[in-house]
């Protein structure tokens, strides 16, 4: 599998894009992404492809989240 580099302007349309592909993953397995991580972290779900790039984006979209709101919070 050869992997794709995509580039944002910023990190909110980064988060944007993940959040659409997140989206696609729940609705494909019905299940949240938020229940998807646990149950991975947890060792309940197997290490295949699918999930291991689900949770990668997961994580990715926690990075971001979490660099977007120290941003909005120091410019209050």
């Amino acid at each position: 599998m050869r992997k794709q580099t995509i580039q944002y302007t910023s990190s909110l349309d980064a988060l944007v894009a993940i959040a659409k592909r997140l989206s696609v993953y729940e609705n494909q397995q019905k299940i949240d992404s938020e229940d998807f991580f646990y149950q991975y972290n947890q060792g309940i779900l197997p290490d295949d492809v699918l999930f291991i790039e689900w949770a990668n984006d997961y994580r990715h979209y926690l990075v971001l989240r979490q660099e977007i709101e120290q941003r909005l919070n120091y410019a209050a």
